[in-house]
């Protein structure tokens, strides 16, 4: 099908649709934030600084400068005083906001750019609160301030259209030992994204792939004919029997998620995924969990797409111009 000549139009349109949204959900995002929090536990780790966080028993390879005396005195065994990791570390998130993510099924009641924003917004505000910087990755330096968060979100509703949110963030800004969040669909060319994560890990960044599905993207439920058509307008497919190309889909989906996961793998990345039907919590929740064992001061933590058009003889799905194993 040609592309219509209103393209432009109809993608400022959705542009203006998701600022709108932002408030929302921002308010979304706190929302989530603030119902994890209670019941996740503190992020501190011992380290280097000036503030008291428990005292433990001497091993032989603790250095005897470490004894508290004092408080070895009123015992038989000797203890040593640690102190409570004080030093910040950085994160940097990234949304894709590329037109695959626009994508929404009768399956999902929310885009997938509305998801990926959601789960950045919530974990910058976790972040902040833990003392963590974040920042916005080619956008907005990273910052511990309590007004993280809302700068995140009018950076995103600003810069929306800007070339950052179509294509993997430059890795330039991003210093050693930080770490770079990812909320995408990931169905980009499989070699984008594994060069994408080489081009980081060369660099001495850690990443966490978080892997945003709208639930029929995985299922592929249609049946009988079915125009299948990208988000950008630019390709299509018809399918006379859409249900007989189920299984070879699925076959490759498979495949290029597995490519991408032993890539993240064995470049100790992590890889997870998240389909739009479910409650953003609990990508949240295992978002931060992972981040744990990673981040200094952390100790304790818990375990862990856009319109869809049918017909009585025709189906005209918004279907991905980022082909799965392409």
């Amino acid at each position: 099908m040609d592309t219509p000549a209103n393209d432009y139009d109809l993608f400022e349109h959705e542009a203006h649709g998701l600022a709108s949204t932002m408030p929302a959900l921002l308010v979304e995002a706190a929302r989530i934030a603030n119902s994890l929090s209670h019941g996740i536990h503190g992020r501190k780790r011992h380290g280097p600084g000036e503030t008291f966080w428990q005292f433990r028993t001497y091993e032989n390879s603790d250095s005897a400068h470490n004894i508290d005396w004092r408080r070895s005195a009123t015992t038989d065994r000797l203890f040593i005083r640690e102190r409570e990791w004080e030093a910040s570390h950085t994160l940097w998130l990234w949304p894709d906001l590329s037109p695959s993510m626009s994508f929404i099924s009768h399956q999902a009641k929310i885009r997938k750019a509305e998801r990926a924003i959601v789960l950045t917004l919530a974990i910058g505000e976790l972040l902040v609160r833990a003392g963590e910087r974040v920042g916005l990755a080619d956008l907005m330096p990273p910052s511990n301030a309590h007004t993280a968060p809302q700068i995140l979100a009018r950076n995103i509703a600003t810069h929306q259209d800007h070339a950052s949110f179509r294509s993997f963030p430059a890795s330039r800004q991003m210093k050693r030992h930080s770490e770079c969040l990812l909320f995408s669909d990931f169905l980009m060319p499989v070699k984008e994204v594994t060069t994408m994560i080489k081009t980081l890990s060369a660099r001495g960044i850690k990443g966490h792939l978080v892997q945003i599905l709208d639930p029929a993207e995985e299922t592929l439920p249609y049946k009988g004919r079915v125009l299948f058509e990208s988000m950008d307008g630019k390709l299509s497919v018809l399918a006379g029997r859409a249900q007989e190309m189920r299984e070879e889909y699925q076959k490759r989906l498979a495949v290029h998620r597995e490519t991408i996961r032993q890539t993240a793998q064995n470049y100790q990345f992590s890889f997870m995924v998240h389909h739009t039907d479910r409650p953003a919590s609990e990508a949240l929740l295992a978002l931060y969990a992972r981040l744990g064992p990673s981040l200094p001061g952390t100790a304790g933590f818990p375990a862990a797409s856009s319109t869809a058009k049918t017909g009585t003889n025709r189906d005209s799905v918004g279907k991905n111009s980022k082909g799965a194993g392409s």
